[in-house]
């Protein structure tokens, strides 16, 4: 893993697995590392001088993509032990041009960062991946990076990969207001930001998640982040910076942990702690939401890891209600909304989760793809514009269905909790995608008391 490219998840014939009905989930687990952290802990150490060391990495195929990107632009990554990395970086401005391709797989995240990065040094790279990452829209991302000077030599239509980049020589700093509450949008601006004089000023209308401006501070950056009108964020950089090597302690991920926390609360008998969840309030907005449902969710021993606050969850099954999920919380779950889907269809009424537009250019149009899976299910629900209404069965869902996953990891591990309380098995048709954030997704969840078969 220190030195080979990583595998694809997508090689090979499809691999279906089958969750059944079980008994009461069990026990204590740690979610792996936050994939967020994980990305951004890897390219900030490219852009430091010296040695980074990060602990508890998310070992999935999505960050060793970015590791091998951050390789390909000159950083020297080494895998030390379980979960343990060691990155010796080259500095801001200090990036050597890649030899071939950066190829990220379905790393959304690690490829938009990464496009920030490219497009604040005077170098050219061609970013792609797989099929699914060559259906995402990037050109959120290319518009700021033209304007700080960066140049588009080739890309597929609609500005999607492969795309060819032609970073600034001498970005320009700006000031982007951004179009949507996007925390890679403002990552690229920041990180593109990095190599600029003067400063880069990234404003927002809605927060989003803020790991960037923490990771940034903690790496000896200026930064400073102020209120923007009543929900928004001005973020300020100052450029050129020398930021200096830091460790990295990596919170578990409360995207990831969010799987076993909805398996729990839906299967009756269940009482389970998952250790060392990320709290910071711009990423628990599925807990909140859950916590209105009537979920039994109780946060101990609250602490600091890499500079954000974690907590101990322990999580009893529960009776849900239905509730309306604010537009305005997304930001906070847009990647929680399909497991939230499966905790709504345990619930009695009606769960409404507004505004989920951002759903439709994920991994899959995972609107679309949740609203297929509960379908196949048997679970009242209707896509009202861009708004998911389910309709629960308070206390057991249908199931019995087969899922497309359309190579989504969280449409697959999201049904295959269905299934673990559902009155039928739930069976997804492929199971390897899992590997890009939760590589032991089955084993953990097996280790709780979960039913799988193959």
């Amino acid at each position: 893993m220190s030195s080979s490219s990583p595998t694809s998840a997508h090689d090979g014939a499809p691999q279906p697995l089958t969750a059944h009905r079980t008994g009461a989930l069990q026990g204590r687990v740690r979610a792996p590392g936050d994939k967020s952290i994980s990305h951004r802990a890897m390219i900030f150490g490219l852009l430091t001088v010296g040695e980074t060391t990060v602990e508890g990495l998310l070992e999935g195929e999505d960050v060793l993509r970015t590791a091998e990107a951050c390789r390909a632009l000159g950083a020297t990554v080494a895998r030390t032990g379980p979960g343990a990395w060691r990155i010796q970086g080259v500095g801001v401005g200090g990036l050597r041009e890649p030899a071939g391709s950066l190829d990220f797989g379905n790393a959304g995240t690690g490829a938009r960062l990464m496009m920030g990065v490219v497009g604040g040094h005077g170098i050219t790279a061609t970013f792609d991946g797989d099929e699914s990452l060559r259906k995402r829209p990037m050109r959120r991302i290319l518009d700021p990076l033209t304007l700080m000077g960066a140049q588009v030599l080739a890309e597929a239509e609609g500005g999607r990969c492969p795309i060819t980049l032609r970073g600034a020589v001498d970005p320009l700093p700006i000031e982007y207001r951004t179009p949507v509450a996007s925390a890679q949008i403002k990552s690229a601006v920041l990180l593109a930001g990095l190599n600029a004089p003067g400063r880069t000023v990234v404003i927002e209308v809605e927060a989003s998640r803020d790991h960037t401006e923490k990771m940034l501070a903690y790496f000896g950056a200026t930064v400073t982040v102020t209120p923007e009108g009543e929900h928004g964020r001005r973020i300020v950089l100052e450029g050129r910076p020398e930021l200096r090597p830091a460790p990295v302690v990596v919170p578990a991920d409360p995207s990831s942990a969010a799987f076993p926390i909805v398996a729990a609360l839906i299967t009756p008998g269940s009482d389970i702690v998952v250790e060392g969840v990320m709290m910071n309030p711009l990423r628990i907005g599925l807990l909140t939401t859950l916590e209105e449902m009537g979920a039994d969710i109780v946060a101990q021993n609250r602490r600091q890891e890499g500079g954000e606050e974690v907590a101990d969850l322990r999580v009893r099954h529960s009776a849900l209600t239905g509730v309306d999920v604010p537009a305005g919380r997304a930001p906070s779950m847009i990647d929680e909304y399909p497991v939230l889907a499966v905790a709504a269809a345990f619930a009695a009424g009606e769960t409404r989760m507004r505004g989920l537009q951002e759903l439709r250019v994920k991994e899959s149009d995972r609107l679309q793809a949740v609203a297929d899976g509960l379908a196949r299910n048997g679970v009242d629900h209707a896509v009202v514009g861009d708004d998911l209404v389910v309709r629960g069965a308070a206390g057991a869902a249908r199931g019995g269905g087969a899922v497309a996953t359309h190579l989504d990891h969280r449409i697959a591990m999201s049904f295959l909790v269905m299934g673990l309380a559902s009155e039928q098995p739930v069976t997804v048709d492929d199971r390897r995608m899992i590997a890009t954030s939760f590589p032991a997704f089955e084993s953990l969840m097996q280790g709780l008391g979960a039913s799988f078969t193959a």
